[in-house]
């Protein structure tokens, strides 16, 4: 593995080890901390955007291009993980509930 792939999955890993932090109070339920977390990657990536322009106006013109940009990628790798755990399911799920 490569260090920029290692340096992408320790990032990944860190968000996801947070959501586990999260999920081990017996208040919040597993959906809550899902919905965070997709909020937060949303109002994060819209910041990330509008960081690229000089105005409100020029977002505008590009934010069904980048909206698309977003959903999809995050379709591609929704799918990924989803045939992921679907190939490992028992390994993966051996331990949970």
């Amino acid at each position: 593995m490569s260090d920029s792939n290692k340096a992408f999955f320790d990032r990944a890993n860190a968000h996801i080890h947070l959501a586990n932090d999260h999920n081990k109070d017996p208040e919040i339920q597993a959906g809550e901390v899902s919905a965070s977390f997709m909020w937060a990657l949303a109002r994060y990536n819209a910041w990330f955007g509008a960081s690229g322009f000089n105005s409100a106006e020029e977002m505008t013109v590009r934010k069904e291009e980048m909206m698309e940009y977003y959903v999809e990628e995050y379709r591609k790798m929704l799918e990924a993980n989803m045939k992921d755990y679907i190939e490992n399911f028992d390994g993966y799920m051996k331990n949970q509930g």
